[in-house]
């Protein structure tokens, strides 16, 4: 038995040549047995840099192409086929310009020629046509006709050696099913990032604080694509670590309840960090780090306001103070450290540039001093880092490999190298990735936390709110928005999202499970009398999902007089068969309409006549219903959601008041069947024909049901 294994990830300009000449030993001899196996690998022995591997009974194995064909040439005595199968080689390079020169003493040879050697064909044919047609240069150039005898010699051997094509087809069909695959997992993580081999560790740097008296310690849409990329690259595509560090350097902001609320959020998207650390670990060593910079004289400390400091460095303009000796500046820190009045005049700031076309390296301030207590240090420190410098620090103190940022981070990349450089220390890969925005929605935390202080919304797991406690309230599952968000990767590409694809991909998850059930709204419900039906009710057993036995039974109730939907009952025509979904066909024999002559339209009765041996494929209506007799009807209370804002992308200067939906909320009180009363908070179920439903609310004797009703895709209300 032969064996040739084939590297599909390889050059075909290589591999093509071995895999024909294989095919055409087979067609020469019926009886060869040569098996023919695809790894999905760019080399098979990467030490030895080969994409193929033949194995002989009783023989060492061939690696590279031309020791593979010989292999199937051994029988064979002429010379000039052995030389041809040595030039096959030539034509491997993948650039133009390196195999041009070949090409052009191959169409001067066939000026006369219909073969290589000879009259007749041999594996010298098959073996370089085979690595012209898997050289994409090469094989463009003939397509073009730019060279007229390669052409025809090309053409001529495939039209007389018809099984060329499958064979081409089957290392093009591999290659094919590995892009279809790559296409269904979504977005390609295959950036790049250096120095993997190393190790990586990356880091997700929450930012618990406030707006006004708002807490702002919860997790958006926008911070979930940040975490869940680092917690992907740290833990699946590269088996490392990742380190969740609060970033709590301004004692005037930081709460440790938000911390809590930050880490509850992390393991609602089923993310665990290997690690969970605090920039006020650090201080000591930032402030150290500091120093080392004023004594350096590439930092010194500022008085200069507020509002002069800006306009300096907008403008280009040195402060007064940025030439002042290393002994001052180093005073000034230390009445700062101190916390008294004078100390909390001054600031610390870089000595990058005053001019640089990049504003974010105009001398920014890297030390502030702030004598109110630390929720972690008390009394401890007066000053405090600005995130912009701690961060690169920390990330080289605490081992961070790749430090994964939003794009709006891109002008600040600069000043975090500048960091590290200035003080020496190890260096960390940066990856920027683009934020995800979504029609119709803000990610600003100012602008959310005013919605909540002015009663917009609930609070922050509002499920209007694009905040992860808030969607996942509204019914989006853990491996729903894990898939959505890990299939935009990490691109660099700014795109506004629609929600509706976000609900479908959370849609191909409830669905398999979701229990059936069946709701009717109580405004204008329409009683209706089935004749035909037992006199007494009764009850049988039906599967709580059609495809999905696993999911269990359901006590389904059956009774001679039934509640419809108004709306159902409006579509209704005399004598119509319909088909009760759970029982049979029904025609309808009697429809009542309401006597007001404002409300005309309104079915207040029906009279129907069960016809169960009906054909269900044949009825137009296919409705829900609910027996009145038999079972508990629960009250519950339907509620779906509009988006807070009409404007599909809000500009800086639009005024966010302008743009908000009259009414987002939109509540049906309705009667559902009796298992509803089984149902639990966060059950994910389906009323048929009205839709998925998440409980938000249990129902409780005296207390209705609420449902909230999860979009799918398909809906004009997305959020």
């Amino acid at each position: 038995m032969t064996s040739l294994t084939i590297a599909s990830k390889a050059n075909q300009a290589e591999t093509l040549p071995a895999l024909l000449v294989a095919e055409y030993a087979k067609q020469s001899d019926p009886n060869a047995q040569i098996n023919i196996d695809f790894q999905d690998v760019e080399q098979l022995k990467p030490n030895e840099e080969s994409s193929l591997e033949l194995t002989l009974t009783g023989e060492s194995p061939s690696y590279n192409s031309r020791d593979v064909i010989h292999s199937f040439l051994q029988t064979l005595d002429n010379d000039k086929i052995q030389q041809w199968i040595d030039r096959v080689g030539a034509f491997a390079p993948t650039d133009f310009k390196s195999v041009e020169g070949h090409l052009l003493d191959f169409d001067a040879l066939l000026t006369l020629r219909s073969y290589v050697v000879g009259y007749t064909l041999t594996s010298a044919d098959i073996a370089i046509w085979g690595a012209l047609r898997g050289n994409k240069a090469a094989y463009a150039a003939i397509k073009k006709g730019a060279m007229l005898n390669v052409t025809r010699w090309f053409q001529f051997i495939e039209e007389i050696n018809p099984w060329i094509a499958p064979a081409v087809q089957s290392l093009n069909a591999h290659a094919q099913e590995r892009k279809m695959a790559k296409s269904r997992e979504g977005a390609s993580y295959d950036i790049a990032l250096p120095d993997t081999d190393k190790g990586v560790v990356t880091r997700f740097p929450p930012e618990p604080s406030y707006v006004g008296k708002i807490c702002i310690g919860y997790l958006h849409i926008g911070h979930a694509k940040a975490a869940l990329l680092n917690d992907y690259f740290a833990h699946e595509m590269y088996k490392g670590t990742l380190i969740c560090r609060f970033d709590d350097t301004n004692p005037s902001k930081e709460k440790e309840e938000f911390q809590d609320a930050i880490v509850e959020d992390l393991a609602l998207m089923g993310i665990k960090p290997d690690k969970t650390s605090y920039t006020s670990n650090y201080f000591q060593e930032l402030y150290e780090q500091c120093v080392k910079l004023l004594k350096a004289g590439k930092a010194y400390s500022d008085d200069t306001e507020r509002e002069t400091m800006q306009h300096e460095r907008m403008h280009g303009i040195a402060s007064k103070r940025r030439d002042a000796s290393v002994e001052e500046n180093l005073a000034r820190f230390e009445e700062m450290k101190k916390g008294n009045e004078e100390g909390v005049r001054w600031c610390v700031r870089a000595k990058m540039s005053v001019d640089n076309p990049n504003k974010a390296m105009r001398d920014p301030v890297i030390y502030r001093c702030n004598p109110q207590p630390h929720h972690r240090t008390g009394d401890k420190w007066k000053i405090y880092p600005t995130y912009d410098f701690a961060c690169p620090i920390v990330d080289s103190m605490e081992g961070i490999t790749h430090a994964l940022r939003t794009i709006e981070y891109r002008d600040r990349n600069p000043q975090y190298n500048w960091m590290l450089d200035a003080l020496n220390l190890r260096k960390v890969h940066i990856w920027d990735f683009a934020r995800m925005n979504f029609v119709r929605t803000l990610l600003s935390k100012r602008k959310l936390s005013k919605f909540v202080e002015s009663g917009v919304v609930w609070g922050w797991d509002d499920p209007r709110f694009p905040t992860i406690r808030g969607i996942r309230r509204r019914g989006m599952t853990i491996d729903a928005l894990r898939e959505f968000i890990l299939k935009q990767g990490p691109s660099r590409n700014i795109v506004n999202l629609d929600w509706s694809l976000f609900w479908a991909t959370n849609k191909k998850y409830i669905d398999p499970v979701a229990p059936r059930h069946t709701a009717v709204a109580k405004e204008n419900m329409v009683t209706a009398i089935v004749k035909g039906a037992r006199v007494a009710p009764y009850t049988e057993d039906k599967p709580k999902h059609g495809k999905n036995p696993e999911i269990g039974t359901k006590k389904v109730a059956y009774s001679s007089e039934i509640l419809i939907d108004q709306t159902d009952a409006q579509a209704f025509a005399q004598d119509e068969e319909i088909t009760l979904m759970n029982w049979g066909n029904a025609i309808v024999r009697s429809i009542t309409h309401s006597l007001n002559p404002l409300h005309r339209s309104l079915v207040t009765d029906l009279e129907l006549e069960l016809h169960l041996q009906g054909d269900v494929k044949k009825t137009k209506q296919k409705i829900t219903w609910l027996a009145t007799s038999g079972q508990e009807l629960i009250p519950v209370e339907l509620v779906d959601f509009d988006f807070l804002i009409t404007k599909d992308k809000l500009e800086e200067d639009d005024n966010v008041d302008d743009f908000l939906t009259a009414k987002t909320e939109f509540r049906t009180d309705a009667l559902a069947d009796g298992n509803v009363v089984e149902l639990k908070e966060d059950d994910v179920i389906q009323f048929e024909r009205k839709g998925y439903f998440r409980v938000d609310r249990a129902f409780r004797h005296g207390e209705k049901a609420v449902m909230f009703l999860i979009p799918t895709g398909k809906e004009g209300k997305g959020k």
